[in-house]
């Protein structure tokens, strides 16, 4: 199964505090252990909103919005794609996460299993499984 783990931002993320190198750290020993075991697939910090826009799309209309966003509580400061066995082994990795935040009151993290092609049903046809497939195959580069 694979989980989408979001990192919640807090006011100092959100304000552009950058980790310490004692975090940096720490966080690259955490990211050594899980793709050691094969659980990591991506992950990436995100600058704050206010380097950000969000489209809202509403039928044929779209709108820009600039940000920074309110309700910090809501945002994302980062994110990691894992490959595990289960929502148990996910929670288990997450509780080895070190403190993203410190020093904030606490961090959160969200984790989030993604769908898979079997969840859809009838709805995704094999048309549709063999555009997906193709789709996957140029992604990853192979011909």
């Amino acid at each position: 199964m694979k989980v989408m783990v979001i990192v919640k931002a807090t006011a100092e993320s959100e304000a552009g505090v950058l980790p310490s190198t004692e975090l940096m750290a720490a966080m690259g020993r955490y990211n050594e252990a899980l793709a050691n075991a094969g659980v990591l697939l991506a992950g990436e910090g995100l600058k704050p909103t206010s380097q950000g826009v969000r489209v809202h799309i509403d039928g044929d209309r779209r709108q820009v919005i600039d940000g920074p966003f309110a309700e910090t509580k809501e945002l994302v400061a980062g994110f990691w794609l894992w490959q595990v066995r289960s929502l148990e082994e996910a929670i288990e990795w997450a509780r080895r996460c070190p403190d993203p935040h410190p020093g904030s009151g606490g961090s959160s993290l969200e984790i989030r299993p993604l769908y898979e092609a079997d969840d859809f049903g009838e709805a995704f046809t094999p048309e549709l499984r063999e555009q997906e497939d193709r789709l996957r195959e140029r992604i990853a580069g192979e011909p």
